[in-house]
């Protein structure tokens, strides 16, 4: 999205291919799932319109250094489309999904409105490649546009691209990410803990970020902290299981959620390939779905430490989860290694902020779609050393981590672009 705005605002009309619908249809197919509908594999949490961040907290903070201000550009043309001028200064700035979705419905009509196409429905299924350079793409499996030039930005989770991508030999490797699962408590004893006292009316939800080394070497984090948010469904295929947080502008819900999260490298997936850590995953996910009978599983962490499912209480707070739910057991979720160091993670982290590892903790799982499972290689023009003309991108392609990063890495592209070819003369 930010390479084409960027590409549209210098004249070079370019043609934005998304396998999923706009916002708006998008919300829609997304909340009546939440409700109990069925899951749309093309119009979810992870495709669509804006990404899988469009359905976050909208952290836009990132840990990238910026020696070009290409951050700075990212925050400022969030502002141009609707973001509170407060994020150009704030150190962790964020604006929450409710905005997010009037940013990216801007920067598409901005796209259009300066030549450029933006089209839903249109997922590639294909790349039309002469002696190694590019001359097309295929959409939809049967609509062909002539092109040299393609920015591959596909998302983490397109999974199904990443194979076709893999039998065509493009050099792409399974690299590190993490897994675990969501920890929700209550947002006052958050505020307490970080606070030294309860929420007044002058100071916001309490944010938190948690690391740990464990004896075995093993790195556990929070990721992806949620002050007043929701744990997401975030699934996109059917038969499996994956969440996510996400938090509104006033970040004003009840729960504080993030996600613990344990390294893992591509020694632990089993299997070689590029593809070892989609399997990984997929693994995974399909166990969450079976553990909460096709909703999203969920534990107290008393009941986990006792290796026993947990039961309906009146007097425990419920989850505050965007989806159906189902308590049980999630003892055996993550493999043996990643489960001790979760646990004993959870021990230090209850020294930091005391209570983090209550009985009444709430887990739900599993937290899988942290970052990209593949690198797609690039060289230093930022295209795919075996086809020359495609730009592999973001989060997806393994380059970023993140709404800004990811943008930031669009802005690159389009800067490499715009390097190589003049703008369309206006008439």
């Amino acid at each position: 999205l930010f390479c084409g705005y960027m590409l549209a605002k210098h004249g070079y009309q370019p043609i934005l291919l998304e396998r999923g619908l706009d916002v708006e249809t998008r919300s829609k197919d997304v909340e009546a799932y939440w409700h109990g509908g069925s899951l749309k594999p093309e119009s979810n949490v992870q495709f669509g319109e804006g990404g899988a961040g469009t359905f976050s907290d909208g952290k836009l903070n990132t840990l990238v250094k910026d020696k070009y201000g290409r951050n700075r550009e990212v925050l400022r043309i969030f502002t141009e489309f609707g973001a509170p001028a407060h994020i150009l200064y704030e150190s962790k700035p964020h604006i929450g999904t409710d905005i997010l979705k009037q940013v990216v419905v801007g920067m598409r009509d901005f796209i259009i409105e300066m030549g450029g196409e933006v089209r839903f429905g249109a997922k590639v299924t294909g790349l039309l490649v002469d002696d190694g350079t590019l001359c097309g793409v295929e959409v939809n499996h049967c609509e062909q546009l002539q092109t040299t030039r393609a920015v591959l930005a596909i998302g983490h989770s397109a999974r199904d691209t990443f194979t076709y991508l893999n039998a065509l030999h493009v050099p792409m490797e399974a690299k590190a990410f993490a897994v675990g699962m969501r920890a929700e408590h209550s947002q006052h004893r958050i505020n307490a803990c970080m606070y030294g006292e309860e929420q007044g009316d002058w100071l916001p939800a309490a944010p938190y970020k948690l690391t740990a080394q464990t004896s075995t070497g093993r790195g556990v984090y929070s990721f992806c902290m949620c002050p007043g948010g929701f744990v997401v469904d975030a699934s996109s295929e059917p038969g499996q299981i994956t969440v996510n947080g996400m938090s509104y502008a006033d970040r004003g819900g009840i729960h504080a959620n993030s996600a613990i999260i344990v390294q893992v490298t591509p020694e632990d997936f089993g299997t070689d390939g590029p593809l070892a850590g989609v399997a990984f995953q997929r693994a995974l996910e399909k166990t969450a779905y079976k553990l909460g009978n096709g909703k999203v599983p969920v534990q107290y962490y008393g009941d986990f430490v006792k290796n026993r499912p947990s039961q309906p209480q009146t007097d425990r707070e419920k989850p505050c989860i965007k989806g159906t739910y189902e308590l049980t057991n999630l003892r055996g979720l993550l493999p043996p290694a990643c489960e001790a160091a979760f646990l004993e993670a959870m021990g230090q982290f209850d020294r930091t902020i005391p209570g983090f590892a209550a009985e009444d903790t709430i887990l739900s799982g599993i937290e899988s779609r942290t970052s990209s499972p593949v690198r797609i290689h690039r060289d230093e023009t930022l295209q795919s050393p075996a086809i020359k003309g495609l730009y592999p991108c973001g989060e997806g392609a393994g380059y970023a981590g993140g709404i800004t990063s990811a943008a930031m890495d669009g802005i690159l592209v389009a800067e490499i672009l715009a390097r190589e070819f003049e703008p369309f003369q206006k008439n």
